[in-house]
C-alpha cells in the first residue's frame, strides 16, 4: 500500500480542483496512482480540471513554426526547472534555433532531432548537455511534433507556454486565416481528436466506464445504465472532438460549420498541441 503524503494530496487537488479530502480518498483507493485517482473522482461526479495531459509539465518554452510554403510545420518544447530560466532570452533563442533546424531538416522524431548539427562542432543533444552544465538545471527537449498538409498554420500563446499546429486540406489566404482561428480553438479547448471517428478505442472505453459509474452513482436502474452512458459518451464527443466543438468565436456554430462557411470541402486533417502547466 503506497504512502499518501500531504504533498500528493495537494498535487492532485491542484490538478483537478477537487476537495482535499476527496483527493486523499481517491489516492488511497488507487494506491497513489494519479491517473486512476482522477478517474475515481470523475466516476463520483467530481468536476475535475480539464488539463489532465498537462499535469506533469515543467517550466520551459514551447514554440511552433511553418515552413515557407506553409505545407509543413514543427513544434518543439524545451523544458527547464524554473520560470526564471524559461524567460531568459538566450534560452528562448536556443529553442528557436532548435525549431529552425527542425523545419529545415524535418527529422522523424525527437531523437533524430537531437542528433542534428547545432553548429559545426556539436549536435543539438550536445548543446542541451552544455546548457545543463552552464545553467545548472535539468534541461530536455521533451516534445517535437510535425504536421504536413496542404496548408499548415501555427499558433503560439503569449508567454511561450502553449503552442498548436493545425493542418488543413485546402490552400489560399482564406484557408490560412481560418486555420489561425482553428489553431486558437485547439489551444483554448484542448480537443482529444479531430472527430469522433478518430477517438481511440482506449479513450472511448475509458469514458464509457466513467459514464456508467456516474449513472450508477446517480441511482439510475441498471437496465438504463448503458443507454444513459451512451448519451454521456455522445456529449463527450461533442465537447471534446475538434470539429464538433462550439466555435469559440461564435458559439452558435461548430468548428466544422465555421470551416464549411469558408469552403464546403474544407476540413482539418491533423493537429498538435503542447502546453506547459
Amino acid at each position: 500500500m503506497a504512502t499518501i503524503t500531504a504533498s500528493d494530496v495537494n498535487k492532485l487537488r491542484q490538478i483537478t480542483g477537487a476537495g482535499m479530502m476527496d483527493c486523499k480518498k481517491a489516492l488511497q483507493e488507487t494506491d497513489g496512482d494519479f491517473e486512476k485517482a482522477i478517474d475515481e473522482l470523475r466516476k463520483k461526479g467530481q468536476k475535475v480540471a480539464a488539463n489532465r495531459s498537462d499535469r506533469d509539465a515543467k517550466e520551459g518554452v514551447v514554440l511552433a513554426k511553418e515552413n515557407n510554403d506553409k505545407t509543413a510545420a514543427a513544434l518543439v518544447c524545451l523544458n527547464c526547472e524554473t520560470d526564471f530560466v524559461a524567460k531568459n532570452q538566450e534560452f528562448i533563442d536556443v529553442t528557436q534555433t532548435f525549431l529552425n533546424i527542425a523545419i529545415d531538416k524535418m527529422p522523424a522524431n525527437s531523437e533524430e532531432l537531437k542528433n542534428q548539427s547545432f553548429n559545426n562542432d556539436i549536435t543539438i543533444g550536445d548543446k542541451i548537455i552544455e546548457m545543463v552544465g552552464k545553467i545548472g538545471e535539468k534541461i530536455d527537449l521533451s516534445a517535437y511534433e510535425v504536421v504536413k498538409a496542404q496548408t499548415v498554420v501555427t499558433y503560439i500563446h503569449p508567454g511561450n507556454k502553449l503552442a498548436t499546429v493545425v493542418g488543413l486540406n485546402k490552400t489560399g489566404n482564406k484557408v490560412v486565416d481560418a486555420g489561425k482561428q482553428v489553431a486558437m480553438q485547439v489551444a483554448a479547448m484542448n480537443p482529444v481528436s479531430i472527430d469522433k471517428n478518430s477517438v481511440s478505442k482506449e479513450i472511448i472505453d475509458r469514458e464509457l466506464e466513467i459514464a456508467k459509474e456516474q449513472v450508477r452513482q446517480e441511482g439510475k436502474p441498471e437496465n438504463m445504465v448503458d443507454k444513459i452512458a451512451e448519451g454521456k459518451l455522445n456529449k463527450f464527443f461533442k465537447e471534446s472532438t475538434l470539429l464538433s466543438q462550439q466555435f469559440i468565436r461564435d458559439n452558435n456554430i461548430t468548428v466544422e460549420q465555421f470551416l464549411k462557411q469558408i469552403d464546403p470541402d474544407l476540413t482539418v486533417t491533423a493537429f498538435k498541441r503542447v502546453a506547459l502547466g
